[in-house]
C-alpha cells in the first residue's frame, strides 16, 4: 500500500497517458535491445543487407555497366566503341527489353560482354513479396539463358531500389546483388562534358560505374571516358571479374572486402 501511495502522486502529476506511453516505449526498447542474463541491457545491432556498391581492390581494375530498359538505338554504336577500346563490360537487361530485342541481346553476348538481370518488368522491388521477387528474377533469367545459353549470376534492382528482402532473396536464388558507387547521371541529359566529368572524376580501383544504353550523350562521351581510364592506368573489366572470389564481407558503405581468415589464438 505504501508503494501504491508513493506512485499515485507522480502518476497524477505526470499524467496517466504519458506514463502508459513511457512504459510502452520502454517495453519496445527492451525487446529491441534485448536482455543479458542477469538483467543487463545488451545492444543487438541490426545488420542491414547491402548489395555490392564497390570492391576493395588496388590493382587498377574498375567496371562500367549499362542498364537497358527501353530503347536500343545506341547499342550497336556502343558495342563498336567497346570493341575499338578492347573493353568487355556488363549489360543489365530488363525482361521487357530482352523480349523486344532478342537479336541485340544475342549480339551483346556474342561480342563477349556479360548479360545480367535487371528484373523482368522494372518494378520497385522493395514493394514486392518474396514470391514476386523470385518471379521477377526467374522469368528474365530464363529468357536470357534461352537467348545466350548463359544464365545470369548478377542482379541489379531497378531504380537502385531494394530492402533486406530483395538482397536476401536474390542471393538465396544464386545472384549477387550489385549497385554502383559512380553514377554518371547520364539519363539526366546534362551534356557530354558533364557526363565525362561525372564518370571519370576521382576514379579509383574497385569502382562500379553506372551508364544507360539509351542515354542521349553516351555514344559521344564513351570514347573519351574509356581513353581517360586507360590513360590513367585503369583496366575496365566486367562486373563479375571485378568482384572478389571466396569468402567476402560487405561493409556499411557497400564495399566488398575479402574476409580475413580466422586467427588461432591458442
Amino acid at each position: 500500500m505504501k508503494l501504491l501511495r508513493a506512485l499515485t502522486g507522480p502518476l497524477k502529476r505526470f499524467g496517466l497517458e504519458r506514463c502508459v506511453s513511457l512504459l510502452c516505449l520502454l517495453a519496445v526498447s527492451a525487446c529491441y535491445l534485448g536482455m543479458q542474463p542477469g538483467g543487463d541491457l545488451m545492444v543487438q545491432a541490426r545488420t542491414r543487407e547491402l548489395p555490392v556498391y564497390s570492391v576493395d581492390r588496388s590493382d587498377g581494375k574498375i567496371a562500367i555497366s549499362f542498364d537497358a530498359a527501353w530503347g536500343a538505338e545506341n547499342t550497336p554504336a556502343l558495342l563498336d566503341i567497346l570493341d575499338e577500346y578492347g573493353v568487355k563490360t556488363t549489360f543489365f537487361l530488363v525482361g521487357i527489353w530482352t523480349e523486344k530485342y532478342p537479336d541485340m541481346v544475342r549480339e551483346i553476348a556474342a561480342r563477349g560482354h556479360e548479360v545480367e538481370n535487371h528484373s523482368t518488368t522494372h518494378p520497385q522491388m522493395s514493394k514486392l513479396s518474396e514470391a514476386k521477387i523470385i518471379e521477377e528474377l526467374r522469368v528474365n533469367s530464363d529468357r536470357i539463358e534461352q537467348i545466350t545459353g548463359v544464365r545470369p549470376t548478377l542482379f541489379r534492382p531497378p531504380y537502385g531500389d531494394y530492402n533486406d528482402a530483395v538482397v536476401r532473396t536474390s542471393r538465396a536464388q544464386g545472384y549477387e546483388c550489385v549497385q554502383w558507387n559512380v553514377d554518371s547521371l547520364d539519363w539526366k541529359n546534362r551534356g557530354v562534358d558533364d557526363l565525362i566529368e561525372r564518370a571519370t572524376k576521382n576514379s579509383a580501383s574497385g569502382d562500379i560505374v553506372l551508364f544507360h544504353n539509351d542515354s542521349k550523350y553516351i555514344v559521344q562521351a564513351l570514347p573519351v571516358i574509356l581513353a581517360k581510364y586507360q590513360a590513367e592506368g585503369f583496366e575496365v573489366v566486367p562486373v563479375s571479374e571485378l568482384l572478389l572470389q571466396g569468402e567476402t564481407t560487405i561493409d556499411h558503405t557497400g564495399r566488398q572486402h575479402q574476409k580475413e581468415p580466422a586467427t588461432n589464438t591458442i
